[in-house]
């Protein structure tokens, strides 16, 4: 390769990495405009009193989640790390860090949650010894199993109704974002068991939708959706072989979903809200399905909207800053750290390069 070669290449390569950084920088922006840019309620910063150490539970929830989340992967990953390349335990989890934390940053940053498992699969095969079934099959059980995890608390919470007898519309969203939510592992399970009538179902939603003008070409929306269920189906079928490795998932799952909707109620109680524990966690869990399916980047705009139910428990002046906080540890966080981790997993490809020219 020759020097001018070289150079346009390293050009070209500096020029990626500040165009990443731009994009970056354009979302958290983007985002911290559509949902924080009017504050005319907001107290001033210097007037708020805030019950500071409260927010230490709230940001160890958040780290309970990650860490949850990353046992899943961790548990998932040794069983598919083939034998002759056996993968030490300093590699596996720094594989599921990656995977875990980048997958949420690319949930956090396009339409509808739709970039996270894509980029999981991609990166899990460019990064690692796993076959490429296992690359596939190990983000679809992680995305099924946190569904699965979600819909259990749900379920309890939901089961209770008498938390929401001051807003019974929020339990009913709570209930159709629910019955939305749950669609892939219900199918996923169907597959499994009624295949044939599952392949009806499919068939009849298709064609309503195909009725009301929402899908155009029904052939090809029913292969496809055909297509991902059976997919998702074969994946959580190779996670049922291992022995007992099904339920420690959907255990850490619910733990994970547990630690993130918690966050709110410990960030109400910092900033001097008024409210009962399980009747927060109800309310935020209603919340977090009726918004699930809104196509914005991490649900910008609409969970701010729809979370204010939640943290109209404040005072008006308050509920700004405390919206603030929370969205900064369960949103903004994933979109910081996934930068700082592609900028050290550049820095750790430099040093690799430098050492094979020395």
């Amino acid at each position: 390769m020759t020097e001018t070669r070289k150079k346009k290449k390293s050009l070209r390569k500096v020029l990626l990495v500040l165009l990443f950084v731009a994009i970056n920088v354009a979302v958290i922006v983007a985002t911290a405009v559509n949902e924080f840019g009017d504050r005319q309620n907001a107290s001033q910063l210097s007037e708020v009193t805030l019950n500071w150490w409260m927010l230490i539970p709230a940001v160890l929830c958040f780290v309970v989640g990650v860490f949850a989340n990353l046992v899943k992967y961790v548990l998932m990953i040794k069983k598919s790390s083939p034998a002759e390349k056996k993968m030490d335990n300093k590699e596996i989890w720094k594989l599921a860090w990656r995977v875990v934390m980048l997958g949420r940053y690319y949930d956090n940053i396009t339409p509808a949650s739709i970039g996270g498992q894509p980029f999981q699969i991609y990166h899990m095969r460019k990064h690692s010894n796993l076959p490429a079934g296992e690359t596939t099959s190990i983000p679809i059980c992680g995305m099924i199993t946190s569904q699965i995890g979600f819909l259990i608390i749900a379920l309890v919470c939901f089961a209770y109704g008498g938390v929401f007898k001051d807003n019974p519309a929020l339990l009913v969203a709570g209930w159709i974002g629910l019955a939305v939510y749950a669609f892939w592992p219900v199918m996923v399970a169907g597959t499994s068991l009624f295949p044939k009538g599952v392949s009806k179902i499919l068939q009849f939603g298709v064609k309503i939708l195909v009725k009301l003008h929402i899908v155009k070409n029904r052939e090809a929306t029913l292969n496809k959706v055909e297509h991902e269920v059976n997919e998702y189906s074969k994946s959580i079928k190779k996670i049922l072989k291992v022995r007992g490795l099904f339920v420690k998932i959907i255990i850490w799952s619910v733990i994970y979903n547990f630690a993130i909707v918690a966050i709110p109620f410990f960030v109400l109680k910092a900033f001097g809200g008024d409210i009962d524990f399980f009747k927060c966690l109800a309310m935020t869990v209603a919340v977090t399905a009726a918004v699930y399916f809104v196509p914005t980047p991490g649900n910008a705009g609409a969970a701010e909207g729809t979370f204010y139910i939640v943290f109209s428990a404040l005072s008006t002046g308050y509920i700004f800053w405390a919206m603030l906080v929370w969205r900064l540890i369960s949103y903004y966080s994933y979109i910081i750290i996934g930068p700082l981790i592609y900028f050290r997993m550049h820095l750790e490809k430099k040093k690799s390069e430098t050492k094979k020219y020395v």
